[in-house]
């Protein structure tokens, strides 16, 4: 398959599904009265997908990896602030689980990415 485009690559579609379980999942009554954390939340899941969009735009392999790091840093985020949610009882067992397996899955997703740019020598100038 050609990638023309950033909805082309898996690792957006991915994060893309995490962005509208994590909103879906924060619709919960407990949890959207807690209006920071679910401001928080969303940030950092839409940073996963919108991070993995601009880098890939930069036209360069460099940036396009500095970006990929940023969007496997919010995933981690994501992970963690899933913890919380469940920790106050804003998610169940179920939906920690899910985003726990989903954030898992593009972390490595990305980390593979990395590695094949890496090592595919230079594409565009930064």
């Amino acid at each position: 398959m050609v990638i023309k485009s950033f909805e082309d690559l898996e690792i957006w579609q991915k994060a893309r599904e995490l962005a509208k379980i994590v909103r879906d999942q924060a619709t919960n009554q407990a949890f959207k009265n807690d209006f920071r954390f679910v401001s928080q939340i969303n940030s950092a899941a839409g940073s996963v997908m919108d991070n993995i969009a601009e880098g890939f735009e930069r036209d360069g392999n460099k940036e396009f990896i500095q970006f990929l790091y940023i969007a496997k840093g919010s995933c981690g985020e994501v992970r963690s602030q899933a913890y919380r949610a469940f920790d106050a009882n804003f998610f169940n067992k179920e939906q920690l689980s899910i985003l726990l397996m989903l954030t898992e899955t593009i972390k490595f997703k990305i980390n593979a990415l990395i590695l094949k740019l890496k090592n595919s020598g230079g594409k565009g100038y930064k």
